[in-house]
């Protein structure tokens, strides 16, 4: 595969030595939301070019992101040893802490006061849509006070719902393990036959349950049905599927995403606990494969093999197996945004990842304005689901590149004795 990489991995020295911009103060980073395998690649991209470039003063991150800034939590990040931040670098979740806050305008206020306290002139938030919308919020108000500030957002999420973006950092990890453990639960399946349902972290957009599909290698193998957010979930429907599946091949392997919902988008298994920015807490229970389980049961037979599992955190933070690319990546969306930060060129900003396929895979990096990034997510594109059920093969040639190479499931060729 090819990269377009904007940067060298070590960025020349007699670019860390000239002052890009005649902006001149301290850098702040920040991490935010659910973490992922390759976070702290882009946690790294960001100190590794803002420390020795004459702009930047010192570079310092907030335990727990913008919680941290409010309660004073800073770390000089810019003192650590290159060994130390690779190490961190290939560590999954967020070295610096994360936090799920919405911050409210005299919230924002007091962080701007600490941005002035501690003179900070390069802020960067490392995180989903909602990270996006706190850095919006931010700007907007730094603005209104007349501060001079650089704020970017740095995309990370495992939902790879971010608009504008091709895809995101953290996405094709969190892919590769989906995939790898529907290949080893397809086996299992396939070992003692039954009906087995899984649940898979997506809230509004399925494309992480759909990753599912890359376990397929033969033509029985599963999952045989994957259901999405981006679909009208009918229960009748889902049973009638299953049943059909058991039938034709005394089995039957399910994904199904988290954030499910029936018409009018009510979620088939409803929670009340959610965060401050409205979401609502789903991947901390196995409420829903368990009534999926239960209906399956009741209404296809008592004496089934059913089984639910809920893959919850794990996809997130499962160590040692990120993604070549999706770590290459996580490192450049960083390094990006610290260079645009730099420049000059842009007061605010969110990185975002084009690529192309035809020929092999080729990325390359841009910014894009905070507001086209903040709070809105992408759901699936029809061009990339195949009924109500599966997915259609253009999304598995969107998918590949960014997984890498998956293991191989073999076979026993079974053959008869005389």
């Amino acid at each position: 595969m090819c990269y377009n990489l904007a940067l060298p991995r070590f960025p020349r020295p007699e670019r860390l030595l000239r002052a890009m911009s005649q902006l001149v103060g301290n850098a702040l980073i920040g991490q935010s939301g659910g973490p992922t395998c390759v976070i702290n690649q882009s946690l790294v991209g960001v100190i590794e070019t803002c420390v020795g470039n004459a702009a930047v003063r010192n570079v310092y991150g907030a335990v727990h992101g913008i919680q941290g800034i409010l309660q004073g939590k800073l770390i000089d990040v810019g003192r650590e040893s290159r060994e130390t931040l690779e190490a961190v670098a290939k560590t999954p979740c967020a070295a610096l802490r994360s936090v799920r806050k919405k911050p409210t305008r005299e919230e924002c206020e007091r962080v701007l006061q600490a941005f002035k306290q501690y003179d900070v002139r390069y802020f960067f938030y490392i995180g989903g849509n909602d990270s996006a919308e706190t850095a919006h919020i931010l700007n907007e108000v730094a603005m209104a006070e007349n501060y001079d500030v650089r704020l970017f957002h740095v995309p990370k999420t495992i939902d790879n719902d971010l608009r504008v973006t091709d895809h995101c950092p953290g996405y094709g990890s969190a892919a590769k393990f989906v995939a790898s453990a529907f290949m080893g639960d397809n086996q299992d399946n396939r070992s003692l036959p039954g009906i087995k349902i899984d649940v898979v972290m997506g809230r509004h957009a399925g494309w992480l349950t759909a990753a599912s599909a890359l376990a397929r290698e033969c033509e029985d193998d599963g999952p045989h049905l994957i259901y999405v957010p981006e679909r009208v979930f009918d229960m009748e429907r889902f049973l009638g599927d299953v049943d059909a599946m058991y039938a034709k091949h005394g089995r039957c392997l399910v994904a199904v995403s988290e954030g499910i919902h029936g018409p009018g988008g009510a979620l088939i298994v409803q929670s009340k606990e959610v965060d401050s920015h409205g979401n609502v807490q789903l991947s901390g229970s196995g409420a829903l494969g368990d009534f999926l389980a239960a209906e399956v049961k009741a209404k296809l037979g008592k004496d089934l093999r059913v089984r639910a599992d809920t893959f919850g955190y794990l996809q997130r933070s499962f160590a040692g197996y990120a993604s070549e690319v999706d770590a290459v990546e996580a490192r450049e969306v960083g390094r990006t945004a610290a260079r645009v930060a730099l420049s000059g060129d842009r007061p605010h900003g969110s990185v975002t990842i084009r690529a192309t396929r035809d020929g092999g895979y080729r990325a390359s990096f841009e910014v894009t304005d905070l507001k086209n990034v903040a709070k809105e997510t992408r759901d699936m594109e029809d061009a990339l689901l195949k009924g109500d059920n599966d997915v259609a093969p253009a999304f598995l040639d969107y998918v590949r590149p960014l997984v890498g190479e998956m293991p191989h499931a073999a076979r026993l060729s079974d053959f008869p004795v005389r």
